[in-house]
């Protein structure tokens, strides 16, 4: 190999790199007792996460309530922490709203969304008063029924296609919008209308400013139809999340080719893994002028608005991490320049693939041995029978050889990566989550396996 792999160095949490650096004996056996992969989650750092928001909501003088959107993991500790802190979770499906509830979030703190949600959903959201987000007017008919046929009332928004994102299939389109606010005027008895909510891909806090300040003239057009419960703006999730150093990545970018990747593999498109801190985007969305005279949360201030958050992978920032045993090395060095390391898990552990992309922090060597000043370059395979089945096509340069019962660890792959697309595929067990707690001062931290 001509050239050495180009180095994504991962951010690390203090908490992190307290356990790599003092702990690997625990996170080794851990993974050798357990099995490989191991999701290592971090509920305190979670924890944390949940308190910077709250401070840049509060810093921009915006009125917001929280909601975990619970597909970002699966991991029951994190439901726990959302109870214990007083936030809410935002749940798409009956299981996930099952969990939410036996985690200890009370209904009133849980938003229901996802398109045209299905009537066993409806019926358990009307029972524990859950905030539902109705995608059409058709699921609105049916979950006014549902609120009629159980004699209370359901409270709801209404999800629309903003501006910039007309062809959205999620939410509605202007007609369907105007008839569904006269609908929940018609049916105050069993319907109350909160307001109004939209799906925005993409991660522009211009863009998502601007469909939250739509979303405030809904609003207030929904109290002139006989609404005047409609004050609720959901803008969301969305929130960025930095991987790694920003200067470093804009690097990365200039330079990235296929050439530096198994198999010459080309992606179209990357997490933007040096972007913004979400606390800033947060100030940044709320700060952001609106028209002339003031910004976003200066209008929703005016309008009585108060603001509803869905953060996934923001609250789940450096709140675990990931645990593979090296199964086997394949040194094609003299060949093809690098060597292809096989670790017992998949890729369906490390869920990039999902987007059709690649994850592209560095994995970390846990090193029992000391480094040999020679960079060993190599991609990271999986040990299914799927020639795609690659945790990392992109060349890294680890800094020494990898062997056979080594361990690597994928930082910061609670969001969206750890377990979003694992399935037991070859029959293979599903990978087990270990919940690690501070245990004060000098002691080794506290672990048990989460409840999922």
């Amino acid at each position: 190999m001509n050239e050495l792999p180009f180095t994504l160095t991962a951010r690390r949490h203090p908490a992190v790199s307290a356990l790599l650096d003092s702990e690997q004996v625990l996170l080794e056996s851990l993974v050798d007792g357990l099995g490989s992969p191991l999701h290592v989650v971090l509920p305190e750092v979670f924890e944390e996460n949940v308190a910077v928001l709250r401070e840049a909501f509060a810093e921009s003088g915006a009125d917001a309530d929280i909601l975990f959107a619970k597909k970002a993991n699966k991991a029951d500790c994190y439901v726990r922490s959302a109870a214990a802190l007083g936030i809410g979770v935002d749940v798409a499906s009956t299981p996930e709203l099952v969990n939410t509830l036996s985690g200890g979030v009370p209904g009133h703190r849980i938003g229901v969304s996802g398109p045209e949600k299905d009537d066993t959903l409806h019926a358990l959201a009307v029972q524990h008063g859950c905030l539902v987000a109705v995608d059409s007017l058709s699921e609105l008919r049916r979950l006014a029924a549902t609120a009629r046929q159980a004699r209370t009332t359901v409270r709801v928004l209404l999800r629309t296609r903003v501006n910039s994102q007309p062809t959205s299939r999620f939410g509605m389109a202007a007609r369907e919008r105007h008839a569904a606010t006269d609908l929940c005027a018609e049916l105050a008895e069993f319907v109350t209308l909160r307001g109004f909510s939209f799906h925005l891909a993409g991660y522009s806090t211009a863009e998502r400013a601007l469909a939250a300040n739509e979303m405030i003239g809904h609003c207030v057009d929904a109290r002139r139809r006989g609404s005047p419960a409609a004050g609720i703006v959901d803008i969301g999730g969305g929130l960025p999340v930095r991987y790694v150093d920003p200067q470093r990545w804009d690097e990365f970018l200039q330079q990235n080719e296929p050439r530096h990747y198994h198999a010459n593999k080309e992606f179209k498109d990357f997490y933007p893994y040096g972007g913004q801190p979400a606390g800033q985007a947060v100030r940044e969305i709320m700060r952001h002028p609106v028209n002339d005279r003031e910004s976003l949360a200066d209008r929703a201030d005016r309008d009585g608005i108060r603001f509803i958050v869905e953060p996934g992978r923001a609250l789940l920032d450096q709140a675990g991490f990931t645990l593979f045993r090296v199964q086997q090395v394949d040194d094609r060095r003299d060949t093809d320049g690098y060597a292809i390391v096989t670790v017992a898990g998949s890729s369906f552990s490390l869920s990039e693939q999902w987007f059709d992309s690649d994850y592209l922090p560095d994995p970390v060597l846990l090193a029992p041995h000391p480094a040999a000043g020679e960079v060993f370059p190599a991609c990271v395979a999986g040990s299914t029978c799927l020639e795609s089945d690659l945790l990392t096509w992109r060349k890294i340069a680890f800094p020494r050889t990898v062997r056979r019962g080594d361990h690597l660890v994928y930082l910061n792959t609670a969001g969206y990566q750890m377990d979003s697309n694992e399935s037991p595929f070859h029959d293979a067990r599903l990978p087990l989550k270990v919940v690690l707690r501070s245990a004060g001062e000098g002691k080794p931290p506290r672990w048990r396996l989460d409840r999922i």
